[in-house]
């Protein structure tokens, strides 16, 4: 069990700091547009959320809420070195935080959206906090959900991320009514749209001139090998 943690000084994100998460329980194919808004100005509050993606449930903030991400390191028991992931609704989109060469631009056009998760040099909008510490590089992936894609075009910007799976856990959760009762005072909401699976992204580092798979997962490795 994740017990309470102390919750952000500033007054617009404790505005969404209650004692018990927010709930919300969206169709997976037919998302309710209010609904929708109504988790959409949580995030911009500076709201943390458990939400749906096309592999497993994910943990997510908007790119400047610093206390936000600081808040996922000690739900996940996240050390420093901790690859954050930028969901993306677009290649657009992804391309602005990302370096990305011909090569690449081909190959993660090709697999996306989708369960893939590729790690790559990160540009300037990217803030230092996310960059890997020496690499300099941020994950980043475009989820194939109608729910997460909703959500990501109501933002208009990334949802910083991390995957849903709890310290001491061997499996993630995959019922929404299951994460509200574990995390109910740690996060601010949980969008429940489903059950997403146990299996999660594959992970594919492109920060050199190869790719190299580091996770196999719901996407396919072979084009990366």
């Amino acid at each position: 069990m994740v017990h309470s943690e102390s919750r952000p000084n500033n007054r617009t994100a404790a505005a969404y700091a209650a004692a018990v998460a927010r709930y919300f329980d969206m169709h997976p194919q037919n998302p309710a547009p209010r609904a929708v808004g109504q988790v959409v100005d949580l995030v911009r509050g500076d709201g943390l959320v458990a939400y749906p993606t096309d592999s497993l449930y994910a943990l997510g903030c908007r790119l400047g809420n610093a206390d936000g991400v600081e808040r996922i390191r000690r739900i996940r028991n996240l050390d420093d070195s901790h690859h954050f992931t930028l969901v993306c609704s677009d290649f657009g989109q992804l391309g602005q935080f990302v370096q990305v060469n011909n090569a690449r631009f081909r190959a993660v056009r090709a697999a996306t959206p989708g369960s893939y998760t590729f790690i790559l040099p990160a540009t300037k909008e990217v803030p230092r906090r996310l960059r890997h510490p020496r690499k300099r590089t941020v994950g980043v992936r475009i989820p194939d959900h109608v729910v997460t894609q909703a959500l990501l075009a109501a933002l208009g910007e990334p949802l910083v991320s991390s995957s849903l799976l709890l310290p001491g856990d061997e499996e993630p959760m995959t019922q929404g009514w299951e994460i509200k009762e574990r995390l109910d005072h740690v996060v601010d909401a949980v969008v429940d749209a489903g059950d997403c699976g146990t299996t999660p992204t594959t992970v594919v580092d492109w920060s050199d001139d190869e790719p190299v798979v580091l996770r196999r997962g719901a996407g396919d490795p072979s084009r990366f090998e």
